[in-house]
Formats: C-alpha cells, sequence, structure tokens
C-alpha cells in the first residue's frame, strides 16, 4: 500500500474503476487502471436495484469472485455492503471473506464513526479504502445524494474523518460528492491518497462507476459524468440489426 502513498508524494493521479464481472475487470486490468472496485454500485446497474442497501453480503461474494478472474495487476478492491461492518469482529470476519473471494482490499463507508472497524481489519493484516463524504449506502436516511462540505463546519468535520481513517490505517480515502475546496483541503492536509468523485479535480485520483463512463447504464447519469462513449446505443444497435436480419427473408 505504500506504493499509493508514493504516488501522492510524486503528485501522479491514481486511476479506479469498478467492475463486477470477469470480462470487464480483464480489459480494465489490460488497459492498466491502477484500482479496480467491485463496488456495491453493482445494486443498480447490474442487479437492478433502486439503490446499494438492497446488496447482499453473497452478492458481493459472487461478483469479486468474477471480477478476481480477470485480474493479474491492478489492485482490486471489494465493498463490505450494508450491514456487515457493524462491530469490529463483524467486520474483520466480513473482509476475510472478501478476500478469500479474490479481493486484495476491502472498503467501508464512514470516518471517524468507524475508526474501530477500520482500526481491526487493518490489524487482521487487509488493507483498507475509507469512504467519506456522501455516502451511497446512507442515501435512505439522508433523503437523496447531495453534496458534503459546503459550509465551514461541515468541511471540517470531514478533514476531522479524513485524518481519523488515516491515522487507524487505511492506504486511501474516497471522497464522494464532496464540495471542491473542501476537497482540496482534505487532499493538502492528509498523507494518504485521496480518490474522487464528483469531488473536483483537486483530488490524488478518480474513481468513476464505469457504466457511467462509457454509457453502458443509460437511464441514469451522475451530473458529474461525461460518458466517453455510449455503449448501450451500439447494443441497440447491434440487436436491431440482429433482430432485422433473423425477420428478413430466407435466402
Amino acid at each position: 500500500m505504500e506504493d499509493f502513498r508514493a504516488k501522492k508524494r510524486r503528485r501522479e493521479r491514481i486511476t479506479a474503476l469498478t467492475a463486477y464481472d470477469y470480462p470487464t475487470a480483464r480489459l480494465l486490468d489490460e488497459s492498466g487502471i491502477d484500482i479496480i472496485l467491485v463496488g456495491d454500485s453493482l445494486g443498480m446497474v447490474v442487479l437492478g436495484y433502486t439503490d446499494t442497501t438492497e446488496v447482499k453480503f453473497e452478492e458481493m461474494l459472487h461478483h469479486t469472485r468474477a471480477a478476481a478472474r480477470g485480474v493479474k495487476r491492478a489492485l482490486l478492491v471489494a465493498d463490505l455492503s450494508i450491514g456487515t461492518y457493524d462491530i469490529p469482529e463483524e467486520a474483520v470476519a466480513n473482509a476475510r471473506q472478501l478476500v478469500e473471494a479474490g479481493a486484495q482490499a476491502v472498503k467501508l463507508e464512514g470516518g471517524a464513526s468507524h475508526v474501530a472497524q477500520i482500526r481491526a481489519i487493518v490489524g487482521a493484516g487487509i488493507p483498507l479504502m475509507a469512504h467519506i463524504g456522501m455516502l451511497p449506502q446512507s442515501v435512505r436516511a439522508e433523503g437523496g445524494y447531495k453534496v458534503k462540505g459546503r459550509g465551514a463546519a461541515e468541511a471540517e468535520r470531514l478533514l476531522a474523518d479524513a485524518r481519523a481513517v488515516e491515522d487507524a490505517g487505511a492506504f486511501s480515502v474516497v471522497l464522494e460528492i464532496v464540495a471542491a475546496e473542501a476537497a482540496r483541503q482534505i487532499t493538502d492536509a492528509i498523507g494518504i491518497p485521496t480518490i474522487g468523485i464528483g469531488s473536483g479535480e483537486h483530488c490524488d485520483g478518480q474513481i468513476l462507476v464505469t457504466h457511467d463512463l462509457i454509457g453502458l447504464y443509460p437511464w441514469f447519469t451522475p451530473k458529474f459524468v461525461s460518458p466517453e462513449v455510449q455503449v448501450a446505443e451500439e447494443i441497440r444497435r447491434a440487436a436491431r440489426i440482429f433482430i432485422e436480419r433473423t425477420r428478413g427473408p430466407v435466402r
């Protein structure tokens, strides 16, 4: 994990994308991506759930196994899904299951409130990526996806969270939908890399849901994403060609 701290010191941007299956993970790995995340975002973009609160731990294990088969060089991180890390002992046991499924590190949501869990997981020899700012597993309690850190008090709380997870042993921290200035301040203040998603350009790296990047989930695209390609339309086009060819006159 020291490699990622070294990248931060050298000001080398860290790249991360999600994958939930073998071919996507293999393609991303072959592209040279630094980190592949088996995120609980699979709940929406793969399983059709409303949000990540519906994702079951067995589904995380299943998709981690699939992605792991395609990864040879990138760091494979897997999410601890909701309800799997409420207490430190449970967090360690479930983190070990993700590692057994092929993950090299795990991620959980929460800052100072989850220091005990982070310390326990890291103490068990499992690298941990923290996640602060907008927490998708709390979306129902918070009433939607909202920008964090706009006010001075909230920005200070986020900075305290970032310092807490660093002190607890996290090797990096995801900043999700954090106001750009607050994200810059956090990035400058801590020694571990910040990996932003919808948090401006000053983070040490960036992560996106691959489906958003390639336009594979056209029914919803976050405001901070501009798809590089439109894979969904290509799938529709290929399907229409197949349908027309199949229904056409027999030669």
